[in-house]
């Protein structure tokens, strides 16, 4: 829809005439996410503080202008395109941290703050804020709790809903509303700040974000594992569990993304691997270095040929460099790729590994699993040539069956990437007629005109 100059001038008197535009270059350069989609909106916002956030939407409302949301645009589902177009509201110029309480181990933000960046500052008085998502160094507060995301160490320390005690949040009218406390235990009435976490967007836009903190772990060791067999790597996960050790991180890599990360950069990792595990433990110095032995030799149980750990900074970089460089090097051996992320039981690990290699084989189509497998999260890549539609359709069906085969074991369509445009045609794979309806009606009592992020979660195609 075109936003009309009166209706213009209007928001322009909210944000000021620097931070509103419609240009087509301000356009563009809010009509995409790291899905490749393209939509582009109709304006583009600034605003600064709440008060700003309340009155755009609060007239957005009155108008039935749709209203996008949008920090890093590094979603992987499509959460913050503009599909209908309307307003991009850029949360960027919200990035203050505004205070790190280190007696109450709490800090409050607000929503354009720099996840690494927040990070960085709070392990600089010791303290330690565990959600890592991989895009950390450039995606932002608000989008890692509207997305709930996890990361590396999400198998130990839980990820963004476990961290998040406190929010506020401007609704789609425009209301501003406060939900939970400062204190660390709260159980006044329902539990809003949940309901409002991975809510993509789609209920309300958070202007102020309280997170609890915890103390810096004092040592960290750094262990790679090298594997013959996907099933032997599996195997290891479960046994490293089952001898009550939780890692920081514990994490997968198949075949095919070790063949694309020598391509991409020369990578030492022996051709006879067949998968790899990258396993961090933390901790005070004394268990971690009883972990670490524990940890190799279970690995070495497993059959893995190859068990090293980390002994500088340089090396542990270099381990790392590995499973940093995957995304980047598949598109060495392919034109594009469907990045999806499923999540299933770990003990039902293996069985979903083989399940998606027997689904590739059933519709000709290559795919690249790597992930969290200490969680059981599995990042899934099927590598596709965009502009080859049969190969987009055989991929389609892929995903298909994988996600049924996902929800058969008792698995779930998004372990941290949400649902967005690019997953809502399958909720209802995992999600109840019942619940669905729920989760409906919760969306049309906050939004009763449908302006915020219309087009996400729910299937509309129908």
């Amino acid at each position: 829809m075109k936003i009309e100059r009166e209706l213009f001038r209007k928001f322009e008197k909210i944000v000021g005439e620097e931070h509103i535009s419609d240009a087509e270059v301000a356009r563009v350069c809010h009509a995409y996410d790291a899905t490749k989609q393209r939509a582009m909106p109709d304006v583009v916002m600034w605003p600064y503080s709440t008060q700003e956030v309340s009155q755009i939407l609060q007239l957005a409302n009155e108008r039935r202008i749709p209203v996008y949301p949008v920090g890093a645009a590094s979603g992987m589902t499509g959460g913050a395109l503009p599909v209908y177009g309307g307003i991009s509201l850029n949360m960027n110029r919200m990035n203050k941290i505004i205070e790190i309480d280190k007696a109450n181990m709490i800090s409050a933000v607000e929503p354009g703050v720099i996840v690494a960046a927040f990070q960085n500052e709070v392990e600089r008085l010791g303290l330690f804020y565990p959600p890592d998502p991989a895009s950390n160094k450039f995606a932002t507060m608000g989008g890692s709790v509207a997305e709930c995301s996890g990361g590396l160490r999400g198998v130990k320390y839980g990820v963004t809903k476990d961290y998040v005690i406190a929010l506020e949040v401007v609704l789609p009218t425009g209301e501003i509303i406060q939900t939970g406390s400062k204190a660390l235990k709260s159980v006044t009435g329902y539990d809003l700040t949940k309901l409002f976490i991975g809510s993509e967007g789609t209920l309300g836009i958070f202007t102020r974000i309280v997170v609890k903190l915890i103390p810096l772990p004092e040592k960290i060791e750094t262990i790679l594992a090298s594997f013959k067999s996907i099933n032997n790597a599996t195997d290891t996960v479960s046994s490293i569990i089952a001898s009550k050790i939780v890692p920081r991180a514990l994490e997968f890599i198949d075949e095919e993304a070790i063949k694309a990360v020598r391509l991409y950069k020369g990578s030492g990792v022996m051709k006879q691997t067949k998968a790899m595990l990258l396993i961090e433990i933390d901790g005070s110095p004394e268990t971690v270095r009883r972990d670490a032995v524990r940890i190799m030799n279970i690995c070495k149980n497993n059959k893995a040929f190859v068990v090293r750990k980390a002994e500088t900074e340089e090396e542990v970089d270099d381990l790392w460099s590995v499973r940093r460089s995957i995304s980047p090097a598949l598109y060495t051996i392919s034109k594009g790729k469907i990045n999806q992320d499923i999540c299933v039981p770990r003990s039902n690990l293996t069985r979903m590994l083989n399940k998606i290699s027997k689904i590739g084989t059933k519709h000709g189509v290559k795919i690249v699993n790597f992930g969290h497998a200490g969680d059981g999260n599995i990042h899934i890549n099927i590598l596709i040539d965009p502009s080859v539609p049969e190969e987009m359709r055989r991929a389609e069906d892929a995903v298909g069956d994988i996600f049924k085969e996902t929800v058969n074991l008792g698995g779930t369509l998004s372990g941290e990437h949400g649902i967005g445009n690019t997953k809502s045609k399958y909720l209802s794979l995992e999600v109840k007629p019942r619940e669905l309806k729920l989760m409906k009606d919760i969306k049309n009592l906050l939004d009763p005109n449908g302006i915020l992020n219309p087009g996400k979660i729910f299937d509309t195609t129908n």
